[in-house]
């Protein structure tokens, strides 16, 4: 494998957790606007693919292949979490 093929096999694996994150925090600026009027979209996003892009490597590091459905679920929980944290919890200060 290139440099190239590996570089598309890590913007692969990550692209899901991005995804996942932007969609969630730009939901969750529509659906709560005024509780989450001042907070930022940049910053919500980008905390809302940390929590899943950990998850993804934590499913790789687990089950030695990417994809499984836990992962994908453990991916999903940690993207709310870290929406709550930065959102509403104590993170929001």
């Amino acid at each position: 494998m290139g440099p190239v093929d590996a570089l598309w096999h890590v913007l692969n694996l990550f692209a899901v957790a991005t995804l996942t994150g932007v969609l969630a925090a730009g939901g969750a600026k529509l659906l709560w606007r005024r509780q989450l009027a001042r907070v930022a979209f940049t910053p919500l996003a980008m905390w809302a693919m940390v929590g899943p892009s950990v998850m993804v490597v934590a499913g790789l590091a687990f089950f030695d292949r990417d994809g499984r459905m836990l992962t994908y679920a453990a991916m999903v929980a940690a993207c709310a979490l870290t929406l709550w944290w930065r959102g509403f919890g104590p993170g929001s200060r």
